[in-house]
């Protein structure tokens, strides 16, 4: 029961609790949140995927998301430790009973691969990368990513859809959902599948999950064009467009009837984008339209010929990005063929893997970053290189490779709105762990939306009473590394 002393007292403190408010709102301290309502995109029915502006200026319009499924190991690529190397064959301090994801790990093991300085910035990179190498003034590394989950199927839904289990919205279809495109024949969001196969989680990454169907990104590669495009022979061309005019009246009448019903939208739309794809997507899928000397750059006649597929996919992404593609996101390395034999999975033996591994992908992929600087994409494309997680500074008991490890590792930006030839936060002087400006995850998904002029707190989806971000209830956006 309430006495009137303790009345009194309650009373007291909340009416001051009321005027510190007041005062703090007098002096804009309290804007901030304020402004941190949902902001909801004007989407229209009859055209879900149309442009859309962005919360603020952004400095960049499109996003090429690069991931290299397996977890290509840092420590053998751009995060050069001279003390690992100084070290190795010697046990790495305070891990005598250090157990990882497949066990017992074994004493510290220097790189196979010799680093070197590169480009004017004097950048160590592995000879893993020979040709990216090269491009180290173009690059802005991020040394000190970290990830919640050491296995691969959750650090994989994490890095595409900021959580570890399934049933979240893909980053590129967020970015969908919050812009639209600005090419109206061809989808928002693409992803290119290597030509292997997919990654452990297939599908999660351009998954649309609980936002509207129209989002999810199409996935479709050099070796695989998107299905089911052309026109049958025994149906005349005047027959399809009639066709497709009733059918028009007819969908318009049924959207009119039924507006909120997103997997209506997102069909009618995907029908009446397809149509509009049926000349634009072979002509952009027709690679013979490149020049010799760019499809030499690439290596799409490669005698492996898995590189050249993967070249091919390459050359597609560009095509994709330069027709006003939102959000393309490419992949390199697959599941299908078991660890470490189609991705970057280096357990057992990962000198010999990623011999085979780093060809496939280093000269493709350095090509297409100087071919878009070239023509000029990238002042207005960010490019983002990742991968799940990093590996150990170890190698396993009785192996020849490193366990999984995702308490420090390596991605790298490039392109419009970020610093080059720079490097952020650090990890330790073994590469174990993430030690200076550590970054999670949240963090880069924050950093991606915010450079295409987006609030990441303020992009929300209600569903099951929950206003779901692509970044949960985390997230800053790295500031270090903007221009």
């Amino acid at each position: 029961m309430l006495d009137r002393r303790s009345f009194l007292q309650f009373a007291g403190t909340g009416l001051a609790g009321v005027a510190l408010a007041s005062l703090l709102d007098g002096q804009g301290l309290l804007a901030a949140e304020k402004d941190r309502s949902p902001i909801r995109p004007q989407i229209r029915p009859q055209s879900p995927l149309a442009a859309r502006s962005p919360h603020f200026a952004p400095r960049a319009k499109k996003v090429l998301l690069i991931f290299c499924s397996g977890a290509c190991s840092h420590l053998d690529s751009w995060d050069y430790k001279p003390e690992l190397i100084k070290r190795d064959g010697q046990p790495m301090p305070g891990s005598e009973k250090l157990i990882t994801f497949q066990g017992e790990n074994g004493n510290l093991v220097k790189s196979p691969y010799e680093f070197k300085p590169r480009g004017q910035s004097g950048k160590y990179i592995s000879d893993l990368f020979p040709h990216l190498a090269e491009l180290a003034d173009e690059m802005c590394f991020i040394h000190s990513m970290t990830a919640i989950s050491n296995t691969h199927g959750p650090a994989e839904n994490q890095m595409s859809t900021g959580f570890t289990l399934d049933g979240f919205p893909s980053a590129g279809a967020w970015v969908s959902y919050a812009l639209g495109t600005e090419g109206g024949d061809m989808p928002a969001f693409v992803a290119i599948p290597d030509p292997r196969g997919v990654p452990q989680v297939g599908p999660n990454h351009w998954g649309s999950a609980f936002l509207p169907a129209v989002f999810q990104g199409t996935p479709f590669n050099a070796e695989k064009p998107i299905p089911n495009l052309i026109r049958p022979p025994q149906i005349s061309a005047q027959a399809e467009v009639a066709t497709r005019d009733f059918l028009k009246i007819l969908n318009d009448r049924q959207l009119a009837l039924y507006p909120d019903d997103s997997d209506l939208s997102a069909r009618i739309s995907s029908y009446e984008l397809a149509a509009k794809m049926q000349l634009r997507a072979a002509e952009v899928s027709d690679l013979s339209r490149e020049s010799t000397i760019t499809r030499e750059m690439y290596g799409v006649n490669d005698s492996n010929h898995t590189k050249a597929s993967y070249a091919r996919n390459c050359l597609l992404a560009r095509r994709l990005l330069e027709r006003d593609v939102r959000f393309v996101q490419l992949f390199n390395g697959s599941y299908a063929m078991g660890e470490g034999v189609g991705n970057w999975d280096g357990h057992k033996t990962l000198k010999k893997q990623y011999d085979i591994h780093a060809p496939i992908f280093d000269q493709p992929t350095a090509a297409l970053l100087k071919d878009l600087k070239g023509r000029g994409l990238l002042d207005d494309t960010l490019v983002v290189w990742t991968t799940e997680f990093g590996r150990m500074p170890m190698f396993q008991k009785g192996a020849s490779g490193r366990d999984h490890n995702p308490k420090g590792f390596t991605v790298w930006m490039t392109g419009a709105g970020v610093k080059r030839g720079f490097s952020y936060g650090a990890t330790d002087e073994f590469g174990y762990q993430a030690v200076e400006n550590v970054a999670t995850i949240y963090d880069l998904h924050a950093t991606i939306l915010h450079l295409l002029g987006l609030d990441h707190e303020r992009l929300s989806f209600y569903h099951n009473g929950i206003e779901r971000r692509l970044t949960d209830v985390h997230g800053q956006v790295i500031r270090g590394v903007l221009v």
